[in-house]
């Protein structure tokens, strides 16, 4: 047994829980933030029988594409200015970030 845990991008939640439906795959869904753009992620937390997992990994990859985005960097609060850059630069949003962990025991009630 697996658990995966898949950091999208919100635009890219909706159809991910849509394909992971479709194929009769259950997920939880978490709101997050990610801490470089302060942007609105979901995670998703998917439990898996291992045989299973390339197929997951194939439909997250299918839903979530990778984009350039122009974003304007919050300036930091009570941090150093050094580092801050007071323009807007292209960043690379979207795709998926999955973690696959194996799981010891698994019980549901």
């Amino acid at each position: 047994m697996k658990l995966m845990i898949a950091v999208v991008q919100d635009k890219d939640s909706a159809k991910l829980a849509q394909n992971l439906v479709k194929e009769n795959i259950r997920a939880t869904k978490l709101a997050s933030t990610g801490g470089f753009l302060h942007a609105g992620n979901t995670t998703f937390l998917i439990g898996i029988e291992d045989h299973m997992v390339d197929r997951v990994k194939s439909i997250i990859q299918q839903s979530c594409k990778a984009r350039e985005q122009v974003v304007a960097p919050m300036s930091p609060m009570g941090a150093s200015m050094e580092s801050y850059i007071p323009y807007p630069v292209n960043v690379q949003v979207g795709g998926a970030t999955v973690f696959v962990l194996d799981i010891e025991q698994f019980d549901q009630f």
